[in-house]
């Protein structure tokens, strides 16, 4: 088990890095974008991200 977290945390730091290390400056602009959403919407974004997570490590047979 504790394989796994370290392998989903690993996928997770790899695919955040990505983004720092190839286009730094559409970061910038995103993170502008990403504030100009109301907090509410925002909300509901990462509740929406959450359960498809949930939903795709369930259908891998993860849990």
């Amino acid at each position: 088990m504790i394989e796994t977290i370290l392998l989903a945390l690993g996928l997770v730091l790899f695919v955040e890095g990505l983004v720092f290390a190839l286009a730094p400056s559409r970061l910038d602009e995103l993170l502008k974008f990403i504030a100009s959403i109301p907090r509410d919407t925002r909300r509901l974004i990462g509740l929406f991200a959450m359960g498809a997570g949930f939903l795709l490590v369930w259908l891998s047979g993860g849990l």
